[in-house]
């Protein structure tokens, strides 16, 4: 979408519309795909990840005109393939480049916020690798009476996976995996710490007696944001409880998600751990890691003093608070590719993804006020980006 505006310079407003699966476990008259308005909660699959950010773009290009306020020329992308690394967005933004133009500011409506009482700004994105995992011990099941001559394929697997992750602490072991976190990210990880305390990890929905990772919450941001972390997400060739029997299994597959510190080069990721996984399989067994996507991640550069002002201004206006900065560590693929192409711009990540919003799962909701705030601080924002652009 392009909206004319006054004088030079363009504005690119981002977001996406494609959702994740609807998963399972959707509370007692909420579901995927159904708009359920509860309170300040409007719950319903990908409402706040992140199918507001197109409203919430025409709305405050809207508001402007409605008030005669100028801004930039604007142009709003929205892309349907960002859950699935946006592997087709490279060819689009390049068939639309003469329309895009050369972008000096980006506004990217994608991302959290550590509480709803302020505008949050996101500093860094991680990066990621995914991929199946699969380890074959026998060319079909057999009598659970094997094992003690057949090795497990669970635990060959198992074994495979320490090389990667330290099981007892999750530390992830090869250091070119790791990257130095700079001194503005920690201060910047520190003031949010301070801010939130334990809203760090309590906005998790943790089972009752269950602890997070680490007690002290400057270290859960950093390990969340710049460091490295394995998740498992899927798993193959274990049957359902109910159906399972006394039988050795030949196959056991994992879908691996390694989140990577925004300025580790994700290629370079993927083939360290192609070759950390399949090299000298235990036993003889044949172990495969197949990727199937990887994003890099993304550090924003530093503020001009314009545009730390406006968006300050701009929470202190709307939410009656200032602006808090911190990292995230989740991934938005259009981010780095930018960063690359435009090497001027500014940018503005900001989102509506806080505490119990659960995107990615069950009872996902857009909290509404805030995103009526962060829809005003958007506006305020691209007024002020004229007015420097003008000066």
């Amino acid at each position: 979408m392009e909206v004319p505006g006054a004088g030079g310079g363009t504005v690119l407003l981002y977001g996406h519309v494609d959702k994740q699966p609807e998963m399972t476990g959707w509370a007692e008259g909420l579901g995927p795909w159904t708009p359920v308005r509860r309170g300040d909660r409007l719950y319903g699959r990908g409402g706040a990840d992140d199918g507001y950010a197109a409203f919430a773009a025409l709305t405050a290009i809207e508001a402007l005109e409605a008030q005669g306020v100028p801004h930039a020329r604007c142009v709003v992308l929205i892309e349907a393939c960002e859950e699935s690394g946006s592997v087709d967005l490279p060819a689009h933004v390049d068939a639309l480049a003469g329309r895009l133009g050369t972008p000096d500011f980006v506004v990217c409506l994608d991302s959290g916020c550590g509480d709803y009482a302020r505008l949050w700004g996101t500093t860094s994105l991680r990066g990621v690798v995914s991929g199946e995992l699969a380890v074959e011990v026998l060319t079909e099941g057999v009598h659970s009476g094997a094992s003690g001559i057949v090795p497990s394929s669970f635990r060959v697997l198992r074994r495979v996976l320490s090389r990667l992750e330290d099981e007892a602490t999750g530390a992830i072991l090869p250091p070119e995996l790791h990257a130095a976190i700079p001194p503005a990210r920690l201060a910047q990880a520190r003031a949010v710490a301070a801010a939130l305390g334990d809203e760090v990890w309590s906005r998790f929905p943790f089972v009752p007696g269950m602890r997070p990772a680490a007690a002290d919450p400057v270290e859960l941001l950093l390990a969340s944001t710049w460091r490295p972390a394995l998740a498992v997400t899927g798993a193959d060739g274990l049957p359902a409880l109910a159906d399972a029997g006394n039988v050795l299994r030949p196959r056991t597959a994992l879908k691996l998600s390694l989140r990577l510190p925004p300025t580790v080069d994700a290629a370079r990721a993927t083939a360290r751990l192609k070759e950390l996984l399949e090299a000298d399989p235990p036993y003889g067994a044949r172990v495969t890691f197949t990727p199937a996507s990887q994003s890099a991640g993304w550090e924003a550069p530093p503020m001009r003093d314009w545009l730390g002002a406006s968006v300050d201004a701009a929470s202190r206006a709307c939410f009656g608070q200032p602006a808090m900065y911190q990292g995230t560590g989740g991934s938005i693929p259009f981010m780095a590719m930018l960063g690359a192409r435009f090497p001027e711009a500014q940018f503005l990540i900001t989102g509506v993804l806080g505490p119990e919003s659960n995107a990615h799962g069950p009872n996902e909701f857009l909290h509404v006020p805030t995103g009526v705030r962060v829809t005003a601080c958007v506006a305020h924002v691209l007024a002020d980006h004229f007015r420097a652009a003008s000066a």
